[in-house]
């Protein structure tokens, strides 16, 4: 991609934005517009078209949770939203997640790891850190409680893709997948996007969100972290 990298900062913390802004700008990643609560994002969004946002989970007015469902809903070209967070893993951040943001970011990220996550959602990929998005998701995902699955039916993929799908929430990279099963990148890049595709799913974070919720993977299950972030 050649244009400008288009960005959304939404928080109601002037610091926040401000250091954000200045990193980004110093990468030639363009703020198009400032939010300091999700009614202004959402606003802010259909006005300037970013390709990302990130946004704030707690904002007055209109919380990030609500913004993010609000901006992604229906939206066929919609931005990629990435969640930030101080990272007290409340409920907001997975409601986030489940309603389609692409990943999250702790506040206090480096300017590396800031530029880089908004540069990996701009191409379609989802901001996946195995080591802390599956304790989040681990928490706050209950087999048989009242919170709604993404899609809890997935009778529709094979088992060669149960096998994909189980691995990716274990925070294992396309290379390492290759390596587990024995098969060429291509081939596993190909198994995850037909796992996305059949259970209508955005990105990586819900298919691990699905695999939880589901009881395809449990929380506890002994395998190591592996990486600090994951793409499609």
């Amino acid at each position: 991609m050649t244009e400008p990298l288009r960005v959304l900062l939404a928080d109601d913390q002037t610091l926040v934005r401000t250091g954000f802004r200045l990193i980004l700008g110093a990468e030639g990643i363009d703020v198009v517009a400032e939010a300091t609560n999700g009614s202004e994002a959402v606003e802010a969004v259909r006005r300037t078209r970013p390709d990302v946002v990130l946004m704030d989970v707690r904002m007055p007015e209109m919380d990030g949770l609500e913004a993010t469902r609000r901006i992604l809903t229906g939206a066929l070209d919609a931005p990629r939203v990435i969640i930030l967070t101080t990272f007290d893993l409340d409920r907001y951040v997975y409601a986030a997640l489940s309603a389609g943001a692409s990943g999250f970011l702790l506040k206090d990220v480096t300017p590396e790891q800031l530029t880089a996550a908004v540069r990996t959602v701009r191409t379609g990929d989802a901001l996946l850190a195995p080591a802390i998005t599956r304790r989040l998701v681990q928490r706050f995902t209950q087999r048989g409680s009242d919170t709604a699955a993404l899609h809890r039916d997935l009778a529709s993929l094979t088992p060669r893709e149960l096998e994909v799908l189980g691995l990716l929430a274990r925070g294992l990279s396309n290379a390492e997948l290759a390596a587990r099963l024995h098969l060429a990148e291509t081939t596993v890049k190909t198994h995850v996007a037909r796992v996305l595709a059949k259970l209508g799913l955005r990105d990586r974070v819900q298919a691990v969100i699905v695999a939880y919720e589901t009881g395809l993977v449990s929380a506890g299950v002994g395998e190591d972290d592996r990486g600090s972030g994951e793409q499609t």
